[in-house]
């Protein structure tokens, strides 16, 4: 596990990703850790080299006592991308994720290609996390978690209870209240509001419609304070990416990552590669390229530049979806050679047995019970061989 000490803390950083393509730094809300991005990590890989942290006083980083400071925090994050060797990076942070990066943008400029302010603010009053405190020192971390995922979440994402929203519930219990309480002071400190003038370069600032921690409000004042800001609204709570995962990744590569004029077929090639690779896996693609002869080179370049660098690089979908799409139709067609290359990629993947049965089940009814019975046949083998559980 990489650390890096800043200020008397390890703090903990993990990259994801091509280290040759641009750097992202992925910051996190307030009682969370740096899992909370793993929603839209897949679609993000395929553009840059994700790095994740640990904010002081959360997940595997240290927890000093006492009181931080924004400065503190945004030192911390530098010091990441130090450790990483990214002398230069995009950033992307929600909540208390935005307020660091609106002060890592003042206090190193040269360093922040783009800035995305998702669901945060650069003013609250001092009441709001004065009690906030009060309230965990006395009861601890279960003492606000309730209300915590109430803002985080809108009632029909909460209602779904998907793996995810444990995960954030989980981490947010698990904290320990010294670290959070830290972090709180640092938001109930901030004077960021009169800086914000001073940011030059712009921001994409994205709002949630039903977020009650940092309502629209007030993300609508720092897009209007920033020049050449630009505002999103999206129709989630203060978690935008974890309820609009396809929307959310989507956007930030478009305002990173503008397109430079239409890409040539040489470059749709390579794009599409890096993603074939990326799904299907590096060593099986490496086998492939090696069966190139004079008569398949064509379609297969072809098939690389239109499957794999126009329609799998699209940015509405998840990976997971993708790859359920892949297999319903796979298996409703009979194709069963390409059922299984992306079935065992699914699996390499992570793809959770349940998921692939209900999808497997969904198949029966709307293509028949053969080609369902088939599919099912080689998912069992294929998960038996790995020793995971069939239900």
């Amino acid at each position: 596990m990489p650390f890096t000490l800043h200020q008397g803390a390890r703090i903990y950083w993990r990259s994801d990703g091509d280290p040759a393509k641009p750097a992202l730094l992925l910051a996190c809300s307030l009682g969370t850790d740096h899992a909370l991005w793993s929603p839209v990590l897949s679609a993000l890989l395929p553009h840059f080299r994700v790095l994740r942290f640990d904010l002081r006083g959360h997940g595997a980083s240290d927890a000093p006592a006492g009181d931080y400071s924004m400065a503190q925090l945004a030192g911390d994050a530098l010091a990441v991308a130090d450790a990483a060797g990214a002398q230069q990076f995009h950033w992307c942070g929600v909540s208390i994720g935005g307020m660091i990066g609106m002060h890592v943008a003042l206090r190193a400029p040269a360093r922040v290609l783009s800035l995305v302010l998702s669901n945060t603010s650069a003013a609250i009053p001092r009441e709001v996390f004065e009690q906030r405190i009060a309230v965990v020192q006395a009861g601890g971390m279960a003492s606000v978690a309730d209300a915590v995922l109430s803002r985080f979440f809108t009632p029909a994402f909460i209602a779904r209870g998907n793996a995810h929203f444990h995960s954030v519930r989980s981490t947010l219990l698990g904290l320990d209240p010294q670290g959070y309480c830290g972090c709180c002071a640092a938001i109930r400190d901030m004077q960021l509001a009169p800086q914000l003038p001073a940011l030059r370069g712009g921001a994409l600032v994205i709002v949630g419609e039903h977020d009650s921690s940092t309502p629209p409000a007030m993300g609508e004042a720092i897009a209007a304070a920033l020049p050449g800001a630009q505002l999103l609204r999206m129709a989630t709570a203060h978690l935008s990416h974890s309820e609009r995962p396809a929307e959310f990744a989507r956007k930030v590569v478009e305002y990173c990552l503008p397109p430079q004029g239409e890409m040539t077929l040489d470059g749709l090639y390579t794009h599409g590669l890096e993603r074939r690779k990326a799904v299907l896996g590096a060593d099986y693609v490496a086998s492939r390229l090696q069966t190139l002869t004079d008569f398949n080179r064509d379609f297969q370049r072809y098939i690389t530049q239109q499957a794999w660098g126009s329609v799998w690089t699209r940015g509405v979908l998840d990976d997971e979806t993708r790859r359920l799409l892949v297999l319903a139709i796979t298996a409703s067609l009979s194709r069963w050679d390409e059922y299984r290359l992306h079935l065992r990629a699914a699996l390499d993947a992570g793809l959770e047995a349940e998921t692939l049965k209900e999808t497997l089940i969904h198949l029966s009814v709307y293509a028949g019970v053969p080609a369902a019975n088939t599919a099912f046949h080689m998912a069992q083998e294929m998960l038996a061989a790995r020793g995971a559980s069939q239900h």
